[in-house]
């Protein structure tokens, strides 16, 4: 079954297909970042966003790839929550390069069928077993072990490829809901590549398995953030503790962070209601963005 907090429940040649290329030129709307926590985030820029495919050791990965018209930057990885890649984290990826970071969004659930798997996220019903049954069957390649550190190889081996990325600096990755534990993996298995991580919202990040994320902390060398929701926290309150625990045994720089009356999945803007509520927070969201801004300039930058 899948619930709300995604996985707990439960490359090197680009090709731009004929068809499908897309490139325009588009300026990213970033409201409330220079009021946000006092981070000043600076001018942004044009943004290039393109349609690609990466090659990985299993098929073909549909993504989108977004930088600043000119210069070369810091390239990010961005793993999205259990909707996958659809338009509201092209606006993501947008706002973010905006800020002058060469992004690259795949779609995680390639090897079931390309991008969109869902259009709007508010369009998906959690108490419809149909739907439900759907994203068991996206999501299940996912969980395959190696599978996702195959992807991160492909998609990091991507960005150095790119004209775009500085590959004298190194890489961010975050991620959202189920994207938590692929950020772990991601940081894990390239540990010298990545500089910084974050986790928005991120699911299953500790179980009581033997391939539980918190148990790839001593393999990271990432500063890292993650942004917890209070009903994750309610849910698993020792979560947090079991984390800095890790952190603090690897000696390896992380904040861990509660955001107060939150619902897991705030930071994303279609997610659908839950109980009656809305999911996403944009106050909330914003606070979180700024934060993860802080955190790649102050490593990548």
């Amino acid at each position: 079954m899948i619930d709300m907090n995604g996985s707990d429940r439960d490359p090197l040649e680009t090709k731009v297909p004929g068809p499908t290329r897309r490139e325009f030129v588009a300026t990213s709307a970033a409201i409330g970042f220079a009021a946000a926590v006092g981070v000043s985030v600076g001018a942004e820029r044009e943004v290039v966003e393109k349609d690609v495919e990466v090659t990985t050791a299993d098929g073909r990965c549909d993504a989108v790839y977004l930088h600043p018209a000119a210069g070369t930057h810091p390239g990010v990885l961005i793993w999205t929550d259990i909707f996958g890649l659809r338009p509201t984290f092209r606006a993501i990826g947008r706002r973010l390069a905006a800020q002058g970071y060469a992004v690259l969004v795949p779609n995680p659930f390639y090897r079931t069928a390309r991008a969109p798997l869902v259009v709007d996220a508010a369009s998906f019903k959690f108490d419809d077993p149909a739907d439900r049954a759907k994203a068991e069957q996206w999501t299940a390649p996912t969980r395959v072990p190696g599978a996702i550190e195959r992807d991160a190889q492909a998609h990091i081996a991507f960005l150095h490829a790119q004209p775009q990325v500085d590959r004298t600096r190194k890489l961010g990755t975050h991620g959202y809901c189920m994207g938590g534990p692929l950020v772990f993996r991601t940081a894990a298995h390239v540990p010298d590549r990545i500089g910084a991580a974050a986790t928005f919202h991120g699911g299953g990040l500790v179980t009581d398995r033997p391939d539980s994320p918190h148990l790839l902390v001593p393999r990271m060398k990432a500063r890292m953030y993650l942004a917890v929701a209070a009903s994750d926290d309610t849910k698993q309150p020792d979560a947090k503790d079991k984390l800095r625990e890790a952190f603090a045994a690897a000696r390896v720089p992380a904040e861990i962070e509660v955001y107060p009356g939150t619902i897991h999945g705030w930071c994303v803007p279609d997610m659908p209601q839950y109980d009656g509520k809305p999911i996403y927070n944009r106050p909330e969201a914003e606070r979180a963005w700024a934060k993860l801004l802080a955190l790649y300039h102050s490593v990548l930058a």
